[in-house]
């Protein structure tokens, strides 16, 4: 197997060495190919997304599925709860309870109009975010979670920054720059960011 060398872009979680040995094809030596084939992997549950109901959309089991659906293919870990404490997310004892607390949450939100529905899945993607609730892929998997709950309610998908910038989450650029100072404004309980990045 050729030697991996990881380089992580600002704000992304650094795959410690347990998880590392965990990565399912043997071939992979640089972060473009990973972030590559993780991409394939990420198309290939669009399709499984197509075929659901989301009956049961803000529930763990779904958590679970959906990334198990977009990582299953690289890492072993996909769909599991991560087991190690990381630059970001919660103590991962808290991870339970706070992911129970966030789907309780934002189905009261939905159920009492509590928010206009954008603002609803922006809310619940940076909360997911903050949890941290997988080892790696955190922030693909809130991203796809806020879309599919907005299709649910009836909304049109985030465009997530793609209609002004054409450049990669995965990579160091504008898009990634704007989309990591939105999230910080909303740890201090602005959304307004978010949101008007979400929808540009």
């Amino acid at each position: 197997m050729p030697k991996f060398i990881a380089e992580y872009p600002s704000g992304a979680t650094p795959i410690d060495p347990d998880e590392m040995k965990d990565l399912i094809p043997n071939y992979i030596s640089t972060m473009k190919e990973l972030n590559q084939l993780e991409q394939a992997n990420i198309a290939d549950a669009f399709v499984w997304v197509g075929r659901q109901n989301f009956d049961s959309l803000l529930s763990v089991t779904f958590l679970m599925r959906l990334h198990e659906n977009m990582f299953g293919q690289v890492w072993k870990w996909a769909g599991k709860m991560r087991r190690s404490n990381k630059n970001m997310g919660v103590p991962i004892g808290h991870i339970m309870n706070d992911v129970g607390n966030l789907l309780k949450n934002t189905q009261y939100w939905i159920d009492n109009n509590t928010f206009p529905i954008d603002e609803i899945a922006a809310r619940f993607h940076h909360r997911l975010v903050q949890v941290h609730i997988f080892a790696n892929g955190n922030g693909r998997h809130a991203r796809l979670m806020a879309d599919i709950l907005l299709e649910k309610n009836g909304a049109q998908r985030f465009s997530w920054g793609s209609l002004s910038s054409h450049s990669s989450f995965e990579v160091e650029g504008i898009k990634r720059s704007e989309y990591i100072l939105a999230l910080k404004k909303a740890d201090q309980g602005s959304y307004f960011e978010l949101i008007k990045f979400a929808r540009s």
